[in-house]
């Protein structure tokens, strides 16, 4: 029996604390009205406090959890806010390159679209035609379909009144004298280098200069594709030429002509010796070995004075 008594005085741990929440209950209960003058929240302390202390105390492991439907929403505070009106949408003519970002929300484009084309035209771009404004990054194609007959563009594309059009007139290629030219004039046209100016320069002092821009072509080494380049940029002045006296030459200063090889040389030589000296240089025709080909390449540097 002794026992029995003393099982009403000994409380659990989670009594124990509803006994201290209990107290402190109470104790603000008496203690808040005297700074808060409301009377209405001193009783429903009160009330709290006691309908604690009635509840049973709760079994580990079985706290009560909310439902779904019970936990509170974020939107449950503003739940009765009227919600955000949305801008009614109008149609208009407009220009694209010159309608501001609200007359693009006026026509229903969304902000984040506005946005992209608004930096478009920022940047310099331009719309020259409807058929541009479909390509904006971001337009729908329903959007564009319900603008296009509104679309005009009244101003042009793109005008450049900064600088005004300059026609740069390319300088006709310089040309250049065939018996005059050194070796650096022959390398300032195309396709020449070192080597072909120098190869030409020979060939011109061998045959005494050039009586034709033709025989240039005949340089070795120099493929016909580069004198057929070069070709309008040559000239040639045939009084420059050096002749050689057919009536006082010998054999070796003969055949030292490109054009004159020295069984040509020979044949000169003994027919000068046999009928004596040429009177005319059209007598060097009656030799064999002198073909019309032949005479027509040495004439312009045989004389007979």
């Amino acid at each position: 029996m002794e026992g029995n008594w003393k099982d009403y005085f000994t409380f659990t741990k989670k009594e124990r604390i509803g006994i201290y929440t209990l107290l402190i209950l109470i104790a603000a209960g008496a203690i808040v009205p005297r700074f808060f003058s409301t009377p209405a929240l001193h009783s429903e302390l009160v009330a709290e406090a006691i309908d604690l202390a009635k509840a049973p105390p709760a079994q580990p492991g079985k706290e009560k959890r909310l439902t779904y439907d019970q936990r509170p929403s974020p939107y449950d505070e503003v739940g009765d806010e009227p919600a955000k009106t949305q801008q009614a949408v109008s149609h208009f003519p407009f220009d694209p390159n010159t309608l501001d970002a609200e007359g693009w929300r006026r026509l229903g484009i969304p902000d984040r679209t506005v946005r992209t084309i608004i930096n478009y035209r920022a940047k310099g771009g331009r719309f020259r035609n409807a058929s541009d404004v479909k390509k904006m990054y971001g337009l729908k194609a329903a959007d564009f379909e319900r603008l296009a007959p509104f679309i005009r563009i009244t101003q042009p594309a793109y005008v450049n009144s900064a600088r005004p059009l300059v026609k740069y007139v390319k300088a006709p290629p310089a040309v250049i004298d065939i018996n005059q030219a050194d070796t650096g004039a022959f390398i300032s046209l195309p396709g020449i280098g070192s080597k072909l100016a120098s190869r030409i320069i020979n060939f011109r002092n061998k045959l005494g200069g050039f009586y034709s821009v033709n025989q240039v072509g005949e340089t070795f080494g120099l493929p016909d594709s580069t004198f057929q380049l070069i070709k309008p940029r040559l000239q040639c002045e045939p009084a420059a030429v050096q002749k050689i006296n057919v009536n006082t030459a010998d054999v070796n200063t003969l055949k030292q002509h490109p054009y004159i090889r020295w069984n040509i040389a020979n044949a000169i030589v003994q027919y000068r010796q046999q009928h004596g000296e040429f009177r005319s240089c059209g007598q060097l025709r009656q030799i064999a070995l002198i073909t019309p080909e032949i005479f027509q390449k040495i004439e312009g540097y045989i004389t007979v004075e």
